[in-house]
């Protein structure tokens, strides 16, 4: 897919989601102002980045301070839209939900997206870690919370969302393990084996016999 075409699918998800009825009905429980509407939002600015042009992400990535500085962004401004009192304030005040609008997009996904592959493997792993436990210990929170947390939001609806939170970190992680652990040894006995059955010498990779 194209930048130009990138940078439209991100603009449409933005105002589809900034719709009055779409914002009502995604707000209107916790379960998705969390885990659909906040997602959905920062998915705008990783689409968004994916459709910058290499010079600009990367004068982007220079002026946020480098890969470390786009993740610290992320994980402040995600972090505290996943606060109860984050939320309510979101969904009391229409000016608090414009910040949240405008905050997730440009201080989550893009960030994110301009670091992941400069991150390398050790940063994007503790992209993963930091995702995972913390939909642990909100999750954990709001289920075993005696009380409301969130004004806006019964206790029912918090419990179904902690307990949603905690089978999406168990998926994420589930899904994380795969990809770093199966498929390894598959590519490495074809790394060792060709396609042809025959172990693959120098000469067969291009490479000369003798440096």
């Amino acid at each position: 897919m194209n930048a130009p075409a990138v940078r439209f699918g991100a603009a449409a998800l933005f105002l589809l989601l900034a719709l009055p009825p779409a914002r009502a009905w995604l707000e209107a429980t916790m379960t998705r102002h969390m885990l659909v509407q906040i997602p959905l939002l920062v998915a705008v600015g990783v689409l968004l980045g994916g459709g910058l042009a290499a010079r600009v992400r990367r004068a982007l990535l220079t002026a946020a301070g480098g890969p470390l500085g786009g993740l610290t962004a992320a994980a402040f401004t995600s972090t505290y839209w996943m606060l109860p009192r984050a939320l309510d304030a979101a969904v009391a005040d229409v000016w608090v939900d414009a910040v949240k609008f405008a905050t997730l997009p440009l201080l989550v996904g893009l960030p994110l997206a301009l670091a992941w592959r400069p991150l390398g493997a050790v940063g994007r792993g503790f992209v993963w870690t930091n995702l995972i436990s913390m939909l642990l210990f909100v999750g954990w929170l709001y289920v075993a919370a005696p009380v409301r947390v969130c004004n806006s939001y019964l206790t029912d609806d918090q419990a179904q969302a902690g307990w949603a939170m905690i089978q999406i970190a168990g998926l994420v992680f589930a899904a994380w393990f795969a990809a770093l652990f199966v498929g390894r040894p598959r590519d490495a006995q074809r790394g060792a084996i060709g396609d042809n059955g025959l172990r693959p010498t120098p000469a067969s990779r291009g490479q000369p016999l003798f440096r």
